[in-house]
């Protein structure tokens, strides 16, 4: 799993018909201080999230699979959590 922000949506006009119910949102990985880090994802929000969200990202297929529980949705990046806060140490 990576820690992320959200920092953006995406809006389609066209989708593929297994994403056509599925809200796409850009997310960017995070350090343990909250500082952007890595390059811009897309994924698949599983859990509603919004703009300046913490989250948990998978970033595997079979996993992204069995969170969504279709073998049909071409999808590489989930959402599968907002988080709330968390502490170190």
């Amino acid at each position: 799993m990576i820690l992320c922000k959200v920092t953006g949506t995406i809006v389609s006009t066209q989708k593929n018909p297994t994403l056509k119910d599925r809200k796409l949102l850009i997310v960017q990985p995070i350090d343990l201080d909250g500082t952007l880090i890595g390059r811009d994802m897309l994924g698949i929000d599983h859990v509603d999230a919004g703009v300046g969200d913490t989250v948990l990202v998978i970033q595997e297929g079979a996993g992204a699979q069995q969170v969504l529980k279709s073998k049909e949705v071409p999808v590489h990046t989930v959402i599968v959590a907002v988080v709330d806060g968390f502490s170190v140490g």
